[in-house]
């Protein structure tokens, strides 16, 4: 009889027990939100990169270009690719040969495709007279997997095409700050960019 009592007097303890550790918690629990980690970006520096290939440009010292090993890359396929921040940029070139209309076509064909993830896209005209290098720069806002492409050409016998990527998931509002630090690389590489064979 005694033990029956402790068990039905240590029954209805329990719930009392429960109430009372659960004040000693905490009472306004808010959850953090989301947050992102903070990214430290190297100075701004560049080196020329001047190879067998018919096109000369600028790229970032924290850039490392690496030949495009995909199956499908041609001669002068590279990419410029950054370790740090899990990116890089896809560099194809192509001869011209009356077909100008066709590869920029294409890019516009390849830009526009994100269409369905993004939120807008905004197109730059690159004009410089003296090199003979004309190009459109298309920003991709929104989630979509290329936020920057672009191509550069002379219209009679060189194309150039540019595209960056990253190694994540799109999310625009976590990888802003890292799109605008490379959007400025992109667009110094469309100016400096040159043609060893006019």
């Amino acid at each position: 009889m005694k033990k029956a009592n402790k068990i039905s007097v240590i029954c209805k303890l329990l719930p009392l027990l429960a109430i009372f550790s659960l004040s000693l918690c905490k009472r306004n629990y808010i959850p953090k939100p989301n947050g992102y980690m903070r990214i430290d970006f190297p100075e701004k520096a560049y080196r020329i990169y001047d190879s067998v290939c018919p096109y000369i440009f600028e790229y970032p010292l924290y850039g490392k270009i690496v030949p495009d090993a995909e199956r499908i890359a041609e001669p002068c396929w590279i990419n410029i690719e950054f370790p740090q921040f899990g990116g890089k940029i896809h560099i194809s070139y192509k001869p011209v040969r009356n077909n100008v209309n066709e590869y920029i076509e294409d890019c516009r064909t390849l830009a526009y495709k994100h269409t369905i993830k993004a939120d807008a896209i905004r197109e730059t005209v690159f004009s410089n007279d003296t090199s003979g290098v004309y190009g459109l720069l298309y920003e991709i806002k929104g989630d979509a997997a290329s936020s920057v492409q672009f191509y550069v050409t002379d219209s009679n016998r060189h194309f150039l095409r540019g595209s960056l990527y990253f190694n994540v998931r799109p999310d625009a509002d976590s990888m802003a700050p890292v799109i605008d630090f490379f959007l400025e690389d992109i667009i110094h590489l469309i100016e400096t960019c040159e043609w060893k064979y006019q």
